[in-house]
């Protein structure tokens, strides 16, 4: 057997385990679900209302920020698995086993997309009940989901890395969470970014965040309200379908080997 059969043999193994720990404990789904929904409804209907002229269109602008928001903060949960795992002694057993260093990371964030794509699935749902509607063609639909799925995936890793940092699950669930703060609200994913003074402007623009959220945007084909209409002129703004692929694939060749170093080394402690 091929050594990249048998990564993908114990990835699979892994992943499904991670899968059957949510089932046993459904609660696990409650923030990649119940926290979205919240967003969307305080932002469309509590500030909606005061942003921009147009409160529909807003909830339409607001959509691609809240799916660029949810797939980050999906992170924390890979960070509070691996911390969990390791605290717990299971990344240990792991070890003692005849399997792939790398399997045990795999596993865990395609776990974690799994978990990603279902709540696209749930914020998608709710979003057209509050007015959200795909107005671009059905290939363009299918290109937003799979940024919105290629940048949860590199986020997660992000998170893995984050996660075997902090050690245990205490540390684990303020280190999981604080980081990605800045990185969405320093962003367009509820206003424009041409509304944000000078230095943080120019940290918007280039956000993955951002990015991802414009593309979404633009592939959904959502229109931009009253004061937020104004698109900004930077590269990133007017190129958002590429550069968002090229910071996910940016954020994986970055984080992916430092986590597999991270956690070879947690392994052999």
């Amino acid at each position: 057997m091929s050594v990249i059969t048998a990564s993908a043999r114990d990835s699979g193994v892994v992943t499904w385990r991670n899968l059957m720990n949510v089932r046993r404990q459904p609660d696990l789904l409650l923030g990649a679900t119940i926290q979205p929904i919240m967003f969307v409804l305080l932002f469309a209907f509590v500030f909606g209302g005061s942003i921009g002229d147009n409160p529909d269109a807003y909830r339409e602008f607001l959509m691609g920020g809240i799916f660029a928001q949810t797939v980050a903060f999906n992170s924390a949960y890979t960070t509070l698995g691996m911390a969990a795992d390791l605290e717990k002694g299971v990344i240990d057993r792991f070890r003692s086993l005849p399997m792939s260093r790398g399997a045990v990371l795999l596993g865990r964030t395609t776990a974690d997309l799994a978990v990603s794509a279902l709540g696209l699935l749930v914020m998608s749902i709710c979003g057209l009940l509050v007015g959200w509607r795909i107005r671009g063609s059905f290939l363009d639909a299918v290109l937003a989901y799979a940024i919105l799925l290629l940048f949860s995936f590199a986020m997660s890793w992000v998170g893995a890395f984050v996660g075997m940092a902090s050690g245990n699950v205490q540390v684990a669930q303020s280190a999981g969470f604080i980081w990605m703060f800045p990185l969405t609200f320093v962003s367009s994913a509820f206003v424009s970014a041409n509304s944000l003074p000078g230095p943080l402007k120019v940290f918007a623009n280039w956000n993955p965040v951002t990015v991802v959220a414009d593309a979404v945007r633009d592939l959904f084909g959502n229109p931009r309200p009253g004061v937020l209409r104004a698109t900004s002129d930077s590269w990133p703004a007017q190129h958002s379908i590429l550069w968002s692929v090229v910071s996910c694939l940016a954020i994986l060749a970055i984080f992916a080997p430092i986590a597999v170093a991270k956690y070879r080394k947690v392994a052999s402690k």
